[in-house]
């Protein structure tokens, strides 16, 4: 059993996964035992394993009821077709046209779901145009799991969600979500949806089969860490600045100590991490930015202040750099959703 970081996942999702095909002639324990796998905590909530046990479970349980969506739709979608989905989009010239060749082959497979590629100025958006009640949150995040890790890796980087609807009501457990995605999760929508720069879809793609095979055969444990926004030290960092007016976050020296490491140590370790301190801390602005736009009764200028600007010059600025758009136009997009 693992403790959490970045390479665990909670019982809670295990759950999540059994759930379609728990019966009480077959129980999750049994499930998993007729699977091969080692047992699962699953009665403690707390509970967490290493994405690697989570990968296997995911791959066999996808396996034994031939079925990649886990039985949260009225069609299965067999297995092998998030590989066939690959190769399609691989052969496409862009990202653009990849995410459009995806979603039209989901909309093929799936029966309750669509999803559509959208461009707004410098903004982009996949929505889904559904024809009944909503899936439960494991599945739309499932769902993005597959289209946002697919487009991840066809790229060679993270692609940063801005923001990340649901139709559904929020679930009693989400703090994976936020990590593998968006710590702007908003439930009980119009629309789901997830939001993103619109100047990734001219990204280029570059894959070979070779490739292609390696991702396959780590997939899904080689999406939700490689591509998920987090290192332990720098997840460490972003917490403490959360519980912080920005004008009272740490200098480098005052965060080593708060750390109990020296300066050095600290400016090293982010360093091998790729994330120095200002660009957490870019970060954590942008994650507050982006849940204030979303709430209309909030000034431009109330924003800019809460998050250390001099003015609202400055902040338009910073968020452009961050996000590749201006705060306008996200504000716009984001509450089209609330019409």
């Amino acid at each position: 059993m693992s403790r959490e970081g970045k390479g665990s996942i909670s019982v809670r999702l295990v759950e999540e996964a059994l759930r379609a095909f728990v019966s009480p002639e077959m129980t999750a324990e049994r499930i998993i035992q007729q699977l091969g796998l080692p047992p699962v905590a699953l009665s403690d909530p707390d509970a967490r394993i290493d994405v690697a046990e989570y990968s296997r479970l995911w791959r066999r349980l996808a396996r034994h009821f031939d079925d990649e969506f886990f039985g949260m739709d009225t069609r299965r979608l067999r297995a092998g077709s998030f590989a066939f989905a690959c190769r399609a989009a691989m052969a496409q010239p862009t990202l653009e046209r990849a995410l459009d060749v995806t979603l039209d082959f989901f909309g093929l497979a799936f029966e309750g779901f669509r999803g559509r590629l959208l461009r707004s100025e410098s903004l982009a958006e996949v929505s889904l145009h559904e024809t009944g009640a909503p899936l439960r949150a494991f599945g739309y995040f499932t769902f993005w799991m597959l289209v946002h890790g697919l487009a991840c890796w066809l790229v060679g980087r993270r692609i940063p969600l801005l923001a990340v609807e649901l139709r559904c009501d929020e679930p009693g457990y989400i703090d994976d979500y936020r990590v593998m995605f968006s710590r702007n999760l908003r439930f009980g929508r119009p629309v789901t949806r997830i939001i993103f720069a619109a100047e990734v879809l001219d990204l280029p793609v570059r894959r070979s089969e070779q490739e292609l095979h390696g991702f396959l055969a780590q997939a899904p444990a080689n999406i939700l860490v490689k591509y998920r926004d987090t290192t332990s030290l720098a997840s460490r960092i972003k917490t403490q600045l959360r519980e912080l007016p920005a004008e009272q976050w740490p200098t480098s020296d005052r965060l080593a100590h708060n750390l109990c490491i020296s300066t050095s140590t600290l400016r090293r370790r982010l360093a091998e991490a790729g994330q120095p301190y200002q660009a957490i801390k870019d970060q954590v602005r942008q994650e507050m930015a982006t849940l204030w736009l979303a709430d209309a009764s909030v000034t431009y200028a109330e924003i800019a202040e809460r998050l250390g600007f001099a003015d609202v010059s400055s902040f338009y600025k910073a968020f452009r750099k961050w996000s590749g758009t201006n705060p306008g136009q996200y504000r716009t997009l984001i509450l089209r959703g609330d019409e």
